[in-house]
C-alpha cells in the first residue's frame, strides 16, 4: 500500500462496503474470514484493513456479475477483467496498481488456506504507477513556516505553543502525522533528544530531533499542555482544545494554514513536511540507509525516490545558473 491517503477507498469494514449484500453466502464468509485474518493474524492497522477489504469487496462483486459465486471460481481472466473495467472508467494508474496488489495478496491467502487449488493472482500484472515527485519546501521556506508560527504565539497561548511544537517535530523528525498524534509524553526522551515512535505494522523506532524542536517541546510541556490537560487527557503528548488527544485533521488544517502564509511555498500538508525533511537530509549528506531508518520505510526503494527529488532540484539549479546549460 502507498503511504499516501487512498483516493477513492470506501470507509467501513466488510459489512459497510456497499457491495457484499449481493454476494453469495460463500463469498461473504470468505470476506469475513479475510477481515479476521488481516486484523488478528497480520495485525494491520484499521486503515489498512479497511483499504484491503474495500478493494477485495469490489473484486468479489465484479466476480459475481461474471457468474463467479465461489472462491474457487476466481481466475486470472476475472482479475484482469476487474482491472480493465476500472481502467476504462478512468481510474488513475496508482489506484489500479494498488488494487492489483490487493487482489494478489487476497488470492495468495485463498491458495495458502486451501480455499483455491492455485493462486490466479500470481500471474496478475499491474500498471506501473507514475513516480510523481512530491512537492517539498526549501530550507528557507521551512524556516519561514516555523518562524511565522512562533511569531503568532501571544501570551504563551497553549494552542500557539502546541502548534509550534507540532511544526518543529514534523519537520525535525519526518514522522507521519498519525505517528505524531499517537505519541505519549513518555515517548519523549528530552535528555537524548529522541522520540520513541510506533510506525506502520506496529514497528517501533527511535527518531532524533534537534535543539529547536527540543525548545518548542519544553515550552509546550512546561506551559501549554498543563493548561489544556483534563482528567481524561491521559498520557497523550499533544492535546486538542478540549483536552483530548490531538486529531490528525487538526494537524493537517494547521499545516495548510501556516503554509499559506509563506510566500511562494507549495501547498503541502504534514506529509509534505515529511518529504521536505527527507529531501533536506539527503541534500545535507545523510546516507539512504539512515534516512530509511529515520522515516520507518520497510523498503529502501521507497526512500530512493527522494534522491529523484534532489536530482531534479539540482537539474533546475544547473539550468538556471550554468551559462552552457
Amino acid at each position: 500500500m502507498s503511504e499516501s491517503a487512498a483516493d477513492d477507498r470506501t470507509p467501513g469494514g466488510a459489512e459497510g462496503l456497499g457491495g457484499p449484500e449481493g454476494l453469495s453466502e460463500a463469498m461473504c464468509e470468505v470476506l469475513a474470514d479475510y477481515e479476521r485474518h488481516l486484523v488478528a493474524e497480520r495485525d494491520v492497522s484499521a486503515h489498512t484493513a479497511r483499504a484491503y477489504l474495500a478493494d477485495v469487496a469490489g473484486l468479489l462483486e465484479h466476480a459475481r456479475r461474471m457468474g463467479r459465486d465461489a472462491p474457487a471460481d476466481l481466475d486470472l481472466r476475472t482479475l484482469r477483467s476487474w482491472l480493465a473495467l476500472q481502467q476504462s472508467t478512468g481510474k488513475a494508474r496508482t489506484t489500479l496498481a494498488r488494487r492489483a496488489t490487493a487482489a494478489r495478496v487476497f488470492t495468495a491467502w485463498l491458495a495458502r488456506t486451501g480455499r483455491t487449488a492455485s493462486d490466479p493472482g500470481a500471474a496478475l500484472a499491474s500498471p506501473r504507477a507514475h513516480q510523481t515527485l512530491p512537492a517539498v519546501l526549501s530550507a528557507h521556506e521551512a524556516s519561514d513556516l516555523i518562524r511565522a508560527a512562533v511569531d503568532a504565539v501571544v501570551d504563551d497561548s497553549p494552542t500557539g505553543l502546541r502548534d509550534v511544537a507540532v511544526l518543529e517535530l514534523l519537520y525535525a523528525t519526518g514522522v507521519r502525522v498519525g505517528e505524531l498524534c499517537g505519541l505519549d509524553v513518555d515517548d519523549v526522551d528530552g535528555g537524548r533528544r529522541v522520540l520513541r515512535v510506533l510506525g506502520k505494522g506496529r514497528k517501533e523506532r527511535t527518531v532524533p530531533f534537534g535543539q529547536p524542536a527540543e525548545r518548542a517541546l519544553a515550552a509546550w510541556l512546561r506551559t501549554g499542555r498543563p493548561r489544556l490537560a483534563t482528567p481524561t487527557s491521559g498520557p497523550a503528548l499533544l492535546l486538542g482544545t478540549r483536552g483530548g488527544r490531538l486529531d490528525q485533521r487538526a494537524v493537517r488544517t494547521l499545516v495548510h494554514r501556516r503554509i499559506a502564509e509563506v510566500p511562494g511555498a507549495p501547498d503541502i500538508g504534514p506529509h509534505g513536511l515529511r518529504h521536505s525533511a527527507a529531501t533536506h537530509l539527503l541534500e545535507g549528506g545523510a546516507d539512504l540507509r539512515s534516512v530509511q531508518e529515520l522515516l520507518g520505510h520497510a523498503s529502501l526503494a521507497t526512500t530512493q525516490r527522494y534522491t529523484h527529488v534532489t536530482t531534479d532540484r539540482l537539474r533546475r539549479a544547473y539550468r538556471q545558473a550554468h551559462p552552457r546549460a
